[in-house]
């Protein structure tokens, strides 16, 4: 077996050990994620679905990755080191290719996701979908309309109204252009803009999960690469230094004086 510097060993061990905790928080964020921004079963939020998939998946990953690494490490295996030195480099790659992207459409999102929801207006005429996700939103975030309750022309739902002796400072009366009912007290919050705080939230999430994932694979691509080496070259016979008779410094004068026969 091949001899690879114990000091070399010991800091890759502890990077694959902090590898994996790295993905153990990746999961757990995406865990946290998933019950925070928990709204209409999982379908309330713009792309969330898939956000979260990702960080279940990438977490999952980088783990398994991390104990390939310990394990070919402990064990000298050559083979798991260069799988593990192949995944750091596709990883890295695929990484800054997700969040370069993802950083220079950040200060666009909020832009991008108003006007698909105003695309959506008037509530009131959208789809069967579009109504049972708002109601949804409204239901849990205790909101109405995306941006003003005006979103539902003259067909305010139930999921909008608001008890002002329950709720003080949190509902207005507005005018309701019903024969029953003239005036009506619905909740002052909009939608769209907590809908807006969750999906940055996550974005960011997504992002520094990337760039830490791009910085720890090149310091394990680094790490590998080194041990790799050093366990292809121990076998190689050492060569040993000699001077050369150029350099040589020859004897001393004295050393070629001799007595003259007779004496």
């Amino acid at each position: 077996m091949a001899q690879v510097n114990a000091c070399l060993k010991l800091i890759f061990t502890i990077f694959n050990i902090f590898f994996a905790i790295v993905g153990g928080v990746i999961i757990a964020l995406a865990l946290l994620s998933q019950v925070v921004t928990n709204v209409d079963g999982g379908e309330g939020l713009e792309g969330r679905t898939v956000g979260l998939i990702v960080l279940y998946a990438v977490g999952a990953i980088t783990m398994v990755i991390a104990i390939l690494g310990a394990f070919g490490a402990h064990r000298e295996n050559r083979a798991c080191l260069i799988v593990f030195l192949v995944c750091m480099v596709i990883g890295s790659l695929m990484m800054l290719r997700a969040g370069v992207p993802a950083v220079a459409a950040h200060p666009k999102l909020e832009r991008v996701l108003e006007e698909k929801f105003r695309a959506l207006l008037p509530l009131d005429k959208a789809s069967y979908d579009v109504k049972s996700m708002a109601d949804s939103l409204q239901r849990q975030l205790h909101c109405c309309g995306l941006f003003s309750y005006l979103d539902w022309e003259d067909n305010i739902p139930t999921t909008c109204e608001c008890d002002p002796d329950k709720m003080e400072g949190k509902c207005q009366s507005v005018i309701y252009q019903g024969i029953l009912m003239p005036r009506k007290s619905v909740y002052i919050k909009t939608c769209f803009p907590v809908i807006l705080h969750y999906v940055l939230l996550l974005s960011n999430v997504m992002i520094g999960v990337a760039f830490t994932l791009a910085a720890l694979a090149l310091i394990g691509m680094a790490l590998s690469s080194a041990i790799i080496h050093q366990m292809r070259n121990h076998n190689r016979p050492t060569v040993l230094m000699t001077v050369p008779a150029i350099f040589t410094t020859p004897p001393p004068k004295y050393q070629e004086l001799h007595n003259p026969p007779g004496y």
